[in-house]
């Protein structure tokens, strides 16, 4: 079974069952870092880090399906997942305030990518 890591509690809930569901608190940036050092110890990719047409800073919610237990490294997971950390990086934080209605949008947008 693959692993679910995501800072969205909705796809946490939702998704239990489907996915190991490994939740963390924090931003994109931060579950980016998560995959990340994940990868570096044998897990492999299985969704894309960036997959949407939203930017990192778009959206402060981000799900990422991982193989846990892939075992050797898998280089090109390596790549894929250092590359999406240099592009996250390269936006700039937006100021703005996002109410529930907003960030429930948010959490079914990530979601759907998953799903």
């Amino acid at each position: 079974m693959y692993t679910l890591l995501t800072n969205n509690p909705l796809a946490a809930r939702r998704l239990d069952g489907r996915f190991l569901v490994d939740f963390r608190d924090g931003g994109y940036l931060d579950i980016l870092v998560a995959a990340r050092d994940m990868v570096h110890l044998g897990a492999r990719l299985i969704s894309h880090p960036l997959s949407s047409s939203l930017k990192p800073n778009e959206t402060p919610y981000k799900s990422i399906v991982i193989d846990v237990g892939h075992g050797a490294n898998h280089m090109q997971s390596i790549i894929i997942i250092e590359e999406a950390i240099a592009v996250c990086k390269k936006f700039p934080k937006l100021g703005w305030e996002l109410d529930e209605s907003i960030l429930r949008d948010f959490m079914e947008i990530d979601c759907a990518i998953v799903n």
